[in-house]
């Protein structure tokens, strides 16, 4: 995208779209005279009469007549109350932004960076929420329809109406560009179909990730798996033709490869549920089981752009579940990779044998800290719905500080408790050291309190993203299918931390 520095008044604005912010008590937005002087007097009749409202989220869009011949629609978005506005509200509404300049097919526009700001929101951080908030809603879920012309494509050219510093305001947008171009491939990650993504695609994207932003990158093959005795994602590959990959980048932003974080995410790129199989139903959709994932590949794309001063592993397992003669077996004994033992009880219960085992490598190859990032259980979606991210986490400190990230983004992460006697119900087996299927009471807790045994004493958080990593339909931010969560907030917070540094 080009993102233009010349700052443009109403009178020189170039672009046939001009978006405008409308709040309520116009009179305390700066420069808002001026435009009615540019606009004409219809347009504070308008408003006054409610033909143009003020109301938060409500967007008109109202053809332009006057001086200015570049100009052809001026959008006006309704912000509501100036001084309740938040961040939040105003990303989500530049997401509805973002589907109206693709509905209009609008290849520039030109934004009046003071008509969106408040007391607390300035002309940066508009940028930045403009940027992020119409690239998210500009997405469009990519589809085989031999007759679809739909082309997913963002507007070329942006402009600023603004008295701001020019270069401050065009960084911002830049990095809002940035993230959600990240989201919109963690997205189409998600809703690729699984004939289209196996464990070898991924490794593949994650290899050409690698390369455009010079990381260090691992892969392992089933072979490799197999020496190092990976016992987890090896046992869930069994009944399957595709090979599975254990995927390992590095991104080292210090001279000492020390005080890592590390991002382990589950990449079941198809789940039948294995001999526990799933419903005819409840198996469509599992083609986004690699969204923790493409979750971390998201974030590892927005670390390459912006390259925070805090070092990172990321390492992902990637298999499919499938049934066959080979495959695993309730009631079968699997050795993990860190020589622990565990009493299959349930074969849908893969995904945490995945990431235990992706764990114990990320530990192996550095990591100080640990965020495991899952698809992990329908058990969440029970607890806590469609539009929260579940939480667990061994280290109360280190939850905090990732929480101040999450209140940034806007992305809601509800932490769950994980006690001694849930525990105790994970290492309950007569035949091994573990089971991994201790009940469906709190399956959201035993899914992810079985990952947390090979985590240990490392700080350590667990993100169920079951329900909040699809939407069920379409909403301010994008389309229904994959929302690539977590990718702003796992990012926001390795910059956090890199600035702490």
């Amino acid at each position: 995208m080009n993102i233009v520095k010349d700052v443009k008044t109403f009178e020189t604005v170039t672009t046939e779209t001009l978006i405008i912010g409308v709040q309520k008590h116009r009179g305390q937005m700066k420069n808002w005279d001026a435009f009615s002087v540019f606009s004409g007097e219809a347009v504070d009749a308008w408003l006054r009469t409610g033909e143009i409202s003020a109301d938060r989220k409500k967007i008109m869009k109202l053809p332009y007549a006057g001086t200015n011949k570049h100009i052809k629609r001026i959008l006006f978005v309704g912000l509501g109350e100036r001084k309740t506005l938040t961040e939040d509200e105003l990303r989500e509404t530049f997401g509805l932004v973002g589907m109206q300049l693709k509905s209009l097919k609008a290849s520039d526009a030109t934004i009046w960076l003071e008509s969106f700001t408040t007391d607390a929101i300035k002309e940066s951080d508009v940028a930045f929420l403009a940027a992020e908030g119409t690239g998210l809603g500009f997405y469009t879920v990519p589809n085989y329809k031999t007759t679809s012309n739909d082309v997913d494509t963002y507007f070329e050219t942006i402009h600023f109406v603004t008295e701001a510093d020019i270069d401050e305001v065009a960084a911002s947008f830049e990095v809002g560009r940035i993230y959600a171009d990240a989201v919109n491939e963690a997205r189409s990650l998600v809703n690729l179909p699984p004939n289209m993504l196996t464990a070898t695609d991924i490794a593949d994207y994650a290899t050409a990730l690698a390369k455009q932003y010079d990381f260090d990158i691992e892969v392992l093959d089933r072979a490799q798996l197999q020496e190092l005795g990976m016992g987890g994602i090896l046992s869930v590959n069994l009944g399957s033709t595709q090979e599975p990959r254990l995927i390992t980048i590095k991104y080292q932003a210090r001279d000492n490869w020390e005080d890592v974080i590390g991002l382990v995410g589950k990449g079941v790129t198809y789940d039948t549920g294995g001999y526990s199989i799933k419903t005819k139903t409840g198996m469509v959709g599992m083609k986004g089981d690699m969204g923790g994932a493409a979750a971390i590949l998201g974030a590892m794309k927005i670390i390459g752009e912006t390259r925070p001063n805090q070092n990172v592993v990321a390492v992902i397992g990637s298999t499919d579940n499938m049934i066959s003669g080979d495959a695993f077996k309730p009631d079968d004994v699997i050795t993990m990779y860190n020589g622990k033992t565990v009493e299959v009880l349930n074969t849908d219960a893969e995904g945490r044998l995945v990431l235990a085992d992706a764990t114990t490598y990320a530990k192996q190859q550095g990591a100080n800290y640990l965020i495991d990032v899952a698809t992990l259980t329908g058990g969440v979606i029970t607890a806590l719905g469609f539009d929260k991210t579940g939480a667990l986490t061994n280290n109360e400190a280190f939850f905090d500080s990732f929480m101040e990230a999450t209140i940034e983004t806007g992305e809601f992460v509800w932490r769950l408790p994980l006690t001694e006697n849930d525990k105790k119900r994970i290492r309950k087996s007569t035949v091994a050291d573990l089971n991994n299927s201790p009940g469906s009471d709190g399956h959201m807790i035993f899914a992810g309190g079985f990952v947390g045994e090979f985590a240990e004493e490392t700080p350590w958080i667990h993100l169920d993203i079951a329900g909040t990593s699809d939407a069920q339909g379409p909403h301010d931010l994008g389309p229904k299918g994959g929302t690539g969560v977590m990718v702003r907030s796992i990012a926001t917070f390795i910059e956090q931390l890199g600035e702490e540094n």
